[in-house]
């Protein structure tokens, strides 16, 4: 029988586990130490800023967060690697991302505090805002995408998505129009095993995720997403082709979630812990720290002053955040509509009528 097509999932990575390289080809930026130190800088911040996070969620002072303890290479990679008009498309974990993009932390913690102005952060103002609806922030890089190539710009949409949304309707449209019509779309699945609380061997039969690509019609490659290097590496292939006119680009990041789904969540109760404290041993911050010591480029030295200079930057923005004055109770009205419909008056002086009752 003749056969009509074959594919084939490559599979990226330039560190191992320990820190040490597997392949000697370095890409170019790869061989800026300066430039792998100050990526590791804002890995090691993330890290703190997540810590800080979820404490001021156990006492009260935020609402449900979404960890991203385990993510930072794959999340550093992808925003070092845009440009600053390429359009970002975030779920709800990609700090790393945001953060090298401008957004500031406080601005993340009024968001996940109640605060709408949070979403109305620095940074590129292109870029969309966090996404608690699975998949459909696919669908929007994807229509910016078609924009950017409508107008000839020579811009990228980016977005993300975990192992259990890339089996979302949102996500297989949004890649199929982007195959369909040539786009400059990249979407990366972050694929850290675990959607909540079903694992990634009981969400689809496929050996990767990135072979959902092939049916789109677009390029695939599966890379180690802990290898900050790997990933750059896969961000700047597929930002490059994309910009210049070769489509789309599905990009699976293979990682670990090292934490829970969010502060809802107990993962102790579904996850073995064995397989968590393996995890361990292949997380991000690790490798790349034992491999620029390797380089003589970083001390425990100055670890130890990255984390107390980390530590007073997430506390300054823990604490921008908790002074910033609540908004009146009436705003949750007025931004709705132009001119508010009658039962909607009603309900706002019924909640001002309580408020003045103290």
């Amino acid at each position: 029988m003749p056969i009509a097509a074959t594919f084939e999932i490559e599979y990226l990575q330039f560190m191992d586990a320990d820190g040490k390289l597997v392949r000697d080809d370095l890409p170019a930026f790869a061989r800026d130490i300066r430039q792998l130190v100050k990526l590791y800088q804002e890995m090691f911040m993330v890290r703190i800023f997540d810590a800080k996070a979820i404490a001021l969620q156990r006492t009260g002072k935020l609402g449900t967060y979404a960890p991203c303890l385990g993510h930072e290479a794959t999340y550093l990679a992808i925003g070092s690697a845009m440009q600053e008009d390429d359009c970002f498309a975030p779920s709800y974990r990609e700090y790393g991302v945001q953060f090298h993009r401008g957004v500031k932390p406080r601005e993340l913690l009024m968001y996940w505090g109640g605060d709408e102005r949070g979403n109305d952060f620095s940074g590129p103002a292109h870029d969309f805002a966090w996404c608690v609806p699975i998949g459909t922030q696919c669908l929007h890089a994807a229509g910016a995408a078609l924009a950017f190539k409508i107008r000839k710009e020579p811009r990228v949409a980016v977005c993300t998505i975990g192992d259990g949304g890339s089996s979302k309707a949102d996500f297989n449209s949004a890649i199929n129009v982007a195959g369909a019509m040539t786009l400059p779309l990249v979407a990366v699945i972050v694929n850290n095993q675990w959607a909540i609380s079903v694992p990634r061997n009981a969400q689809t039969g496929a050996k990767t995720l990135a072979q959902k690509g092939i049916a789109a019609g677009l390029e695939c490659i599966q890379v180690d997403g802990n290898d900050l290097i790997a990933m750059r590496y896969a961000m700047d292939h597929a930002l490059k082709r994309a910009r210049n006119g070769h489509g789309g680009m599905v990009i699976e990041a293979v990682t670990y979630r090292l934490s829970d789904h969010t502060t809802a969540d107990d993962a102790r109760r579904y996850r073995d812990q064995q397989e968590v404290k393996d995890a361990w041993l292949r997380e991000p911050l690790r490798r790349l720290k034992a491999y620029l010591m390797s380089l003589n480029a970083w001390t425990e030295e100055e670890e130890a002053t990255l984390k107390e200079q980390a530590s007073k930057y997430a506390d300054a923005e823990v604490n921008a955040y908790l002074a910033t004055k609540t908004q009146p109770l009436e705003s949750m009205f007025d931004y709705t509509y132009a001119e508010l419909p009658p039962d909607l008056i009603a309900q706002r002086d019924e909640a001002l009528a309580w408020e003045k009752r103290g």
